[in-house]
């Protein structure tokens, strides 16, 4: 199967972007400041003398990326906990796979875990969440310590969808079909100590109207932590700013598990 060409990037009217994205009710006590962080510092793992270096609840907002990180005109966003994009709904259709619901369920799974934002699964310690909008365009970065073994176990998962996954067919809630693609994301930095790279194209329909939404999906370790970028939208994805996200992010992260402060801008900016 040929891979989706990168498409262009436009602005897609509020009307469309509104459909596709539904936002859950805030929790109470939210800042509403777009400089805010969903950072939960909650079971941090305690740190062994020959244990790699836990991600502490500081550590985690500071591994955060920021907007310069990614460049262009990106901006924070003060409601990414709450994002939910509706196009990623679906119950996958186990004819589609020769090998039936052993692939079937793994298609399930990304679908589900894109929907939820849990693709990572379950932090075992601190972890921490940033969102980003650029015209219709949405990207979620999260980091957290979630385990070497856990971790390992998600980047392997990720790497074999292309094949299990590759197209398949979905029914959305409103009981109309939906065209997914998983390919491998072309050429990812090469950074962390392990990583696996997607692209996501789903098509169908909202609001009646024929409707595509492309995302990349990268998932990298290091050490026991890890981090996730999702990035995309209904014109499609800035493979650009995933690669940036990625970079940058993994470099971040490094610096704090050594115990260095990642600088306030990134280094294109020194």
């Amino acid at each position: 199967m040929n891979r989706p060409s990168r498409p262009a990037r436009v602005l897609a009217t509020a009307l469309t972007a509104g459909t596709l994205f539904a936002t859950a009710a805030a929790c109470s006590g939210d800042s509403g400041s777009p400089e805010a962080a969903a950072v939960s510092p909650a079971a941090e793992r305690p740190a062994s003398p020959s244990a790699t270096p836990a991600l502490t609840g500081a550590g985690a907002q500071a591994a955060l990326i920021t907007p310069a990180d990614i460049e262009d005109d990106w901006q924070l966003a003060n409601d990414a906990a709450t994002w939910r994009n509706q196009m990623l709904v679906g119950k996958v259709d186990v004819a589609d796979f020769l090998t039936g619901k052993a692939d079937a369920a793994d298609c399930q799974r990304l679908l589900d875990s894109l929907y939820s934002d849990t693709l990572l699964g379950r932090a075992t310690g601190a972890s921490g969440l940033r969102g980003f909008t650029s015209d219709d365009s949405r990207m979620l970065y999260q980091v957290g310590d979630y385990g070497q073994a856990q971790m390992d176990a998600t980047i392997d998962w990720l790497k074999g969808l292309p094949e299990k996954c590759n197209q398949f067919t979905a029914t959305g809630s409103d009981g109309s079909k939906r065209t997914v693609q998983v390919v491998e994301y072309k050429e990812p930095p090469k950074v962390a100590d392990a990583l696996a790279a997607l692209t996501v194209t789903v098509q169908g329909t909202s609001n009646g109207q024929p409707a595509t939404t492309t995302l990349d999906v990268v998932a990298f370790r290091v050490g026991a932590s890890g981090a996730a970028v999702t990035n995309g939208g209904l014109s499609g994805v800035d493979h650009d700013s995933t690669a940036l996200a990625v970079q940058n992010g993994s470099q971040r992260l490094e610096q704090v598990l050594s115990g260095k402060t990642p600088a306030p801008l990134p280094s294109q900016f020194d």
